[in-house]
């Protein structure tokens, strides 16, 4: 995993552009959040090559076998498609993979909350992962149209204590308050959703229902109930500083790219350690997973056992 972020990157490239020429899609062109506000909010960077070779290879094993995700999955019967995508895609990556559905479907397994409304829904499908998350200590929430890559995910916490309060993604100021935005997904440490639940008891602070928090969108009011405990919104950004959660599909990003950084679109759309992708459809989900996990030099099935090396000083990846 620690050796090959660069290789999901060119995978996450290669992904994107066969999105841009088999979907045909209209660009994709929401307001920008201007740079003062993605400095109002803290900052998480994953560990440099540099700060990893402190650790020995033995110490490197113990902490890759100790991260492990449990993806909190938000799924409707009435988008299958997206919840289908999500089950055949990135979400076979997670350590434990749970999906939580506003009403029963014989379609796939998942936890039937019983709930239509949004927020309550969320704060019940929290509530049952932290019930049932066994030795998991990360918990990743998403929606079915939101593409992860698990093990760039990984690689951000790698070295991060669960027993922290981490409450990460893309972070965004709105007014005062500044939240992880849901479409980008949404990284919860065990010590963060372990504070998060005692507060849904509190309906002072915050309310399953009712009074002015109803009104906010489900990121804000997780952000309202957080700050209460003392968590605030933090932004995923690699050794560089760039935003490893996107709001926006690959094939947006590239075309971004393609505009406004024509000699170098890789380094101008995103990180090599990018965790997410928004907005992607299930036809781009899928060809992105091709991109990114299938696609290898001489094949998905020999890249564990065979490698061919770059002649003696070749700076080629």
């Amino acid at each position: 995993m620690l050796s090959e972020g660069g290789s999901f990157m060119k995978g996450v490239i290669l992904g994107g552009v066969f999105c841009l020429v088999l979907s045909l899609l209209s660009s994709y062109s929401p307001t920008t959040e201007s740079r003062t506000e993605d400095h109002h909010h803290h900052h998480v960077k994953a560990a440099s090559k540099d700060e990893l070779k402190q650790f020995s290879d033995i110490q490197l094993k113990e902490l890759n076998d100790q991260v492990q995700v449990y993806c909190v999955i938000m799924v409707e019967p009435k988008n299958l498609v997206y919840w289908a995508t999500a089950v055949d895609t990135w979400s076979k990556h997670c350590d434990k993979p749970v999906f939580y559905t506003s009403e029963s479907s014989k379609a796939f397994e998942a936890v039937d909350l019983n709930e239509k409304d949004n927020w309550a829904r969320l704060r019940k499908a929290l509530k049952h992962a932290y019930e049932n998350a066994g030795d998991l200590r990360w918990f990743f929430v998403a929606q079915p149209h939101t593409f992860a890559i698990i093990e760039n995910l990984k690689y951000l916490v790698l070295t991060k204590d669960p027993n922290e309060p981490f409450y990460l993604g893309k972070a965004v100021k709105s007014g005062e308050l500044a939240y992880v935005a849901y479409d980008g997904g949404i990284v919860l440490s065990y010590e963060a959703l372990t504070r998060l639940v005692k507060v849904f008891q509190d309906e002072d602070k915050c309310p399953a229902s009712g009074r002015a928090l109803w009104k906010l969108s489900d990121d804000k009011q997780l952000a309202v109930c957080l700050k209460y405990t003392g968590v605030f919104a933090e932004n995923g950004e690699d050794a560089r500083g760039k935003s490893l959660f996107n709001s926006k599909s690959v094939d947006s990003l590239i075309k971004e790219s393609m505009d406004n950084n024509p000699n170098d679109v890789v380094e101008g759309c995103c990180s090599d350690l990018a965790v997410t992708f928004a907005g992607m459809t299930p036809n781009q989900m899928q060809v992105l997973m091709f991109g990114v996990y299938r696609l290898r030099p001489y094949g998905h099935d020999s890249h564990d056992f065979l490698t061919f090396y770059p002649p003696v000083g070749s700076d080629n990846d």
